[in-house]
């Protein structure tokens, strides 16, 4: 194990540092590779991972706890450009929290209806129970 931290630079990371750092296993980290969203450098078989790759990360995880599709991710990823500003990627963040506001409204509003659905069926249940053990004793 010290053997491949000696190989990482003191300003990048390898593919387990990250994983304990998030607590996400590298196994998941090798996804996002896969689907582009990480571009680690290789050197031979140790991916090394910059600075920028495990701001991205942190990105890509935040934008899973917040529901955003990997795709809505990689969107707002895509336009990070610390040397100017995130004006855009700020903007775009904004649209998509406002969209996301809306969709998690819309989904509370529809569990709550469900909520109210079962327990009008659970009053149904139960007082139908009552009766059949009320008849079974008659």
């Amino acid at each position: 194990m010290k053997a491949k931290a000696s190989i990482v630079e003191p300003h990048s990371y390898s593919i387990s540092e990250l994983a304990r750092e998030f607590d996400i296993t590298t196994r998941a980290i090798r996804f996002y590779e896969d689907k582009g969203l990480l571009k680690p450098e290789r050197r031979g078989q140790t991916r090394v991972y910059s600075p920028e790759e495990r701001v991205r990360l942190k990105l890509i995880l935040r934008g899973k706890r917040l529901g955003f599709s990997l795709d809505e991710s990689r969107e707002i990823i895509d336009m990070y450009d610390p040397a100017h500003g995130n004006v855009e990627q700020l903007q775009r963040l904004l649209e998509r929290i406002v969209q996301k506001r809306m969709q998690l409204q819309q989904q509370l509003r529809d569990i709550e209806s469900l909520m109210g659905e079962l327990d009008e069926v659970e009053v149904r249940a139960q007082a139908a129970l009552v009766r059949s053990r009320e008849d079974d004793t008659s």
